[in-house]
């Protein structure tokens, strides 16, 4: 007689069916693939699958089977998306779903000189990142040259600049191929890393910050465990829901804050998403004090004063209570928060 008893409890999906169930709510239930979101969002999550090595069944890709079919067609009337499907297409048939399409897209690409058509760096630097992937084009050093002389250019990153801190993330990305290559950052480019970060922590930005610290990887450097153990506990907040209130949800922040997991070593891919559907809310963060500090120091005018260790007891009460623990943390978090903050100051400007 058998003394095992069953309670009835649900069994706990796998990595892979998760990662399965949120697949196909992207490319499924949130938006139609006619829709330029649609795109952006499926890049997004196909491109953390394929860059953090996911081992999917060929089952779990199947909802894209229409669109892998369709790329020749799309990308030929609509060229100017032809990175989000580019990325599409390589990342599908790197997580083995399909093949040989890819490469005649992008020799396809290339013959069309679309990469040629991009004004900016960053954009003209991921299109030559994935016509490389498929052996397409050759190296341009003296955009290469300019991406660096960029990162490198440290006291850019000690300002809150949101849209040049994720420039400088995914500039990383690039150099090192999202982490296959070494991308030979010098102390500078680090610093620029390190200095983005204390002000994405001071923010209190997950999305930022965990995406400083994927780049921080892939430099070879370790990032601090302060920032990381705060994103690993603030992972907790993430709740999938079937649907919720109209409008962008949290997304982008449950994707980047699960693909820094995977390459750190944590839980990835937290809770279950339902087959019907796909809304990420995320409870409240803690407010940063950033904002605090920022007005503080403006409000001195000429009694700025960028020496740290003279500052560092005004500043406390300048943030508050609900602020100071966190900017304590962003001083323990990194070596370099004195010359952080003789930039951030702005006392000699």
């Amino acid at each position: 007689m058998s003394n095992v008893v069953s309670l009835g409890l649900p069994r706990r999906l796998d990595l892979a069916e998760r990662q399965g169930l949120l697949i196909g709510n992207f490319a499924c239930n949130r938006r139609s693939p006619d829709d330029v979101f649609w795109l952006k969002e499926n890049a997004e999550v196909l491109n953390v699958l394929a860059s953090s090595g996911a081992m999917l069944p060929e089952s779990a890709l199947a909802p894209y089977r229409r669109v892998y079919d369709g790329l020749d067609e799309r990308l030929r009337f609509f060229p100017q998306y032809y990175r989000f499907l580019l990325s599409i297409c390589l990342d599908l048939e790197d997580l083995g779903f399909g093949s040989g399409k890819g490469t005649d897209l992008c020799r396809w690409v290339a013959k069309m000189g679309l990469v040629e058509a991009e004004l900016s760096d960053l954009q003209r630097a991921e299109a030559q990142r994935l016509l490389k992937r498929r052996g397409v084009g050759s190296e341009d050093m003296m955009l290469k040259e300019r991406l660096h002389r960029f990162i490198n250019r440290s006291e850019t990153f000690t300002l809150p600049n949101k849209k040049a801190a994720y420039e400088l993330t995914h500039i990383v990305f690039y150099l090192s191929d999202y982490g296959l290559i070494d991308p030979y950052l010098e102390d500078a480019a680090i610093a620029s890393l390190e200095f983005a970060g204390l002000l994405a922590y001071l923010d209190q930005d997950i999305d930022l910050l965990a995406e400083i610290c994927v780049a921080m990887r892939f430099a070879g450097k370790r990032p601090s465990a302060i920032w990381e153990d705060w994103i690993a506990q603030d992972m907790g907040g993430f709740v999938l829901k079937a649907d919720g209130p109209q409008g962008s949800d949290a997304y982008h922040e449950y994707l980047v804050t699960c693909w820094w997991a995977q390459f750190a070593d944590r839980p990835s891919f937290p809770g279950e998403a339902q087959s019907t559907g796909l809304y990420v809310q995320r409870h409240s963060a803690r407010k940063g004090p950033l904002r605090a500090m920022s007005e503080y120091m403006f409000h001195l005018g000429p009694a700025r004063n960028n020496d740290w260790s003279q500052m560092r007891a005004a500043m406390t009460d300048a943030v508050g209570e609900d602020g100071e623990d966190i900017l304590s943390g962003a001083e323990q978090s990194s070596d370099r928060f004195d010359a952080f903050f003789e930039s951030f100051a702005r006392a000699d400007s």
